[in-house]
Formats: structure tokens, C-alpha cells, sequence
């Protein structure tokens, strides 16, 4: 059963140049002038524009949606050009609402882009949502997740929800006056830093393709009026074996979209998914072990002081780029307890990872059973490439 918005505005007449732009569009029967006429009319809000906010920018432009907003605050870098297709190279180190708008502005000169540099929050979240029609979500975040949800439950709006990890996808359409939403579905956050985000995971690089044209042909879909919007369903995609799943959502007593919600305005949602706890937990983990700098442990080196140097990362991160040269050793975190007996207490021992939060942990666990003669690398192997040696690779 379709479901179609109420875009409360007169229908836009056509020029002679949209029409032979939209021509393809025009001759579908489910589609036709009024349809063309009715995306023209459409505001549609993107949340990042990143991995799955590239595609979703870039179609729903070419389709002809008549006003594009774009929330988001980041710079583009290096590493978001695998999948990020929106920017390209000559825009690193830009801001990414600037090089999304010019890359809208070349491929329809139509859209009218609205820019909103700035990290959504609770703070502004209402005010920056409430003139669109439709608001879809391309974060990777789970506070920012629960924050549109809430923001789109409360102002009676469609989010239009995908996510993204390593090879797996999921797509749905959240619309509290209609269907569940994604408190429905995840009452609760998970524990901070139980699910990894894309840097730390990482992504395939065309899955944000696929996950974002599927975001974007529900909001195309919404607006339209036509189709079964996946309103009360979960769209699964398992990119190694090309295989999507469904699964049948309900309202589950939601303390939002419920018949007795009890969140009724924005909440602090970071508070709400553990971050600031569990930040503190770390500093307060990390300022428990002794930190060493990579140019102090480059210089102790050249002094040919006796260090044992253990690397926390997994195999394929060492492939990429490793210390073996300074004589490190390769002992994931997942196997430290079971290859303690690889590691002589007597001996003084640096632990590196990527960053410094895995190796961190690996001290504790090492302190807890008698190793007194410990540092954590600070920054990791991403600082020394900083700080000794800018020829090495970083990922």
C-alpha cells in the first residue's frame, strides 16, 4: 500500500528545460508531469554527507528534488575518498557541505541546496528539520541516530534510516504517525565501543552505494506516492553473498512513538548512548599506564636501550604498515591472554596499536597478571608515522 507525503505547497509548473531533463521520468505512468512536479516541490533534509549521504545527495538531485538540505560540520580527508564519491581529491581539506554543494550545483543546477554547517544536536535539531518534508540519515553514530528519530517522531516527519558496516547493510523508513520507529526497533543503545565505527571496521567501498540508493529511492517512493514504502520493515543486505533479507517491525511499547511516550522532547542523547561515561572510563584507563612518545621511544632506541615492543593490532592491520624494523612483535589483543607466556616480565615493554585505546587495554590486562614494566605508545602507530617516520603509510 503506498503511502504519499502531504507537501503543502502549489505544484511548480516545468520550464522547457526540465521537461527534456525529466523526460525519462515524464513517460513513466507512475511518475508523469505531476509527479516531476511534485519532487520539484519536494524538501528533503540529508544528514552527513558522507558514505551513504554521497549517493543519496547525488540521486536525489539528478532525480529533480526541488530542495536539497545538507547538515554536516566535516572536512574532507584522504581516507573518505574509497566510498565518499561525492568529494573527490582537489577537495581534501575542504569543508564537505562546500564541495557536496558544487557537486549538486554541476549535476542539476535546479536544486536549490540549503546548507547547515553544523553538528546536529538536540539544541537545533527541531528548528533545522521542521521546514522539510522528508529527513533521511546517513550518520554512523548512535546518538546522532536516536536524535533524528526522536526530532522526526516528535515533528511527525519520515527518516528515512540506512547504515552501513564492513559488508553488511540495512535500510528502512521510520515514521512514527504510520509505523514504528527506531526506538521500536533498538530500545536501547549498545554499550559505547561495542560496535565498531567505519575507521575502526572499516567498510567495502561500493556498500555505501548500495544502501544509499535504496535510501533514496524510498524518499523518492514517499514523494511520489507510489510503491511499498518499507514503513514496518527492516531491509537487510549481505554484500558477499549478494543476499537481502526482511524483517517485520512493529510498535514495541516505544517511549516515543507509544501510545504513553514518555520522551516528549530531545534529550541529551549522548548522555542517553554512555559517551561522556564511557570517555571518562578510558582517560581514566589510559591515565593509569605510563605513556611514552614515539620520538622518546625512537630516541631510547637509538640508544640501544632493550625495550620489547608488542604490537595489539590484528594481522591485516600489520600487513598494512608495521614496526617490525625496531624489532616489534605482532600479538593481537584478542590472543594476549593466551600468549602471555611469548612475553618475559622481567623485560621493559612498549604496547602500540593504531591509536592507543587497544594497546591500553592490553596494559591492564598484562598489569592485572604482574607485568610492573610497562608503556602504551601514545598515538600509536599513527604518531610515530608523525613524529619519526612521514614516510610511512597511514590508514
Amino acid at each position: 500500500m503506498s503511502v504519499e507525503l502531504a507537501i503543502d505547497t502549489q505544484l511548480p509548473e516545468l520550464s522547457s528545460e526540465e521537461i527534456l531533463r525529466y523526460s525519462r521520468h515524464l513517460i513513466i505512468p507512475e511518475v508523469g508531469k505531476e509527479g516531476q512536479q511534485k519532487l520539484k516541490a519536494a524538501r528533503v533534509l540529508l544528514v552527513g554527507t558522507g558514505g551513504l549521504g554521497s549517493p543519496l545527495a547525488l540521486y536525489l538531485a539528478a532525480a529533480g528534488v526541488g530542495t536539497l538540505g545538507v547538515v554536516d560540520f566535516d572536512v574532507v580527508d584522504e581516507t573518505n575518498l574509497q566510498r565518499q564519491i561525492i568529494h573527490g581529491t582537489s577537495d581534501v581539506g575542504r569543508p564537505k557541505i562546500e564541495s557536496a554543494r558544487d557537486r549538486i550545483a554541476e549535476i542539476n543546477p535546479n536544486v536549490v541546496v540549503v546548507p547547515h554547517e553544523t553538528r546536529l544536536s538536540s539544541d537545533n535539531a527541531l528548528e533545522i528539520m521542521r521546514d522539510y518534508d522528508i529527513v533521511v540519515d546517513g550518520t554512523d553514530n548512535f546518538p546522532t541516530r536516536y536524535l533524528v528519530n526522536d526530532a522526526c517522531a516528535l515533528l511527525g516527519k519520515p527518516n528515512v534510516y540506512g547504515s552501513i558496516f564492513r559488508f553488511e547493510g540495512q535500510v528502512s523508513v521510520f515514521w512514527a504517525a504510520k509505523g514504528p520507529c527506531y526506538r521500536c526497533l533498538f530500545r536501547e543503545p549498545p554499550p559505547p565501543g561495542m560496535v565498531p565505527s567505519c575507521a575502526e571496521g572499516g567498510v567495502l567501498g561500493v556498500l555505501p552505494g548500495i544502501v544509499g540508493l535504496l535510501q533514496a529511492t524510498e524518499a523518492v517512493k514517499l514523494i511520489l506516492g507510489v510503491g511499498q514504502p518499507l514503513i514496518g520493515r527492516l531491509l537487510t543486505f549481505d554484500a558477499l553473498g549478494t543476499k537481502f533479507g526482511e524483517l517485520k517491525l512493529r510498535r514495541d511499547h516505544c517511549p516515543v512513538c507509544g501510545e504513553n511516550p514518555t520522551i516528549t522532547e530531545l534529550i541529551d542523547y549522548e548522555v542517553f548512548c554512555g559517551i561522556p561515561q564511557a570517555e571518562a572510563e578510558e582517560a581514566a584507563e589510559l591515565a593509569q599506564v605510563p605513556e611514552m612518545t614515539a620520538a622518546a621511544l625512537k630516541d631510547r632506541l637509538d640508544r640501544g636501550d632493550r625495550l620489547t615492543i608488542i604490537d595489539v593490532r590484528e594481522r591485516h592491520e600489520w600487513d598494512i604498515v608495521n614496526l617490525e624494523s625496531t624489532g616489534a612483535k605482532l600479538i593481537p589483543l584478542s590472543e594476549i591472554e593466551d600468549r602471555m607466556v611469548e612475553i618475559d616480565s622481567r623485560d621493559e615493554i612498549v604496547l602500540h596499536c593504531k591509536m592507543g585505546g587497544r594497546s591500553a587495554r592490553a596494559a591492564h590486562l598484562l598489569r592485572d597478571k604482574g607485568y610492573d614494566r610497562l608503556w602504551n605508545l601514545r598515538g600509536g602507530i599513527l604518531a610515530w608515522s608523525d613524529e619519526v617516520d612521514r614516510t610511512m603509510a597511514k590508514y
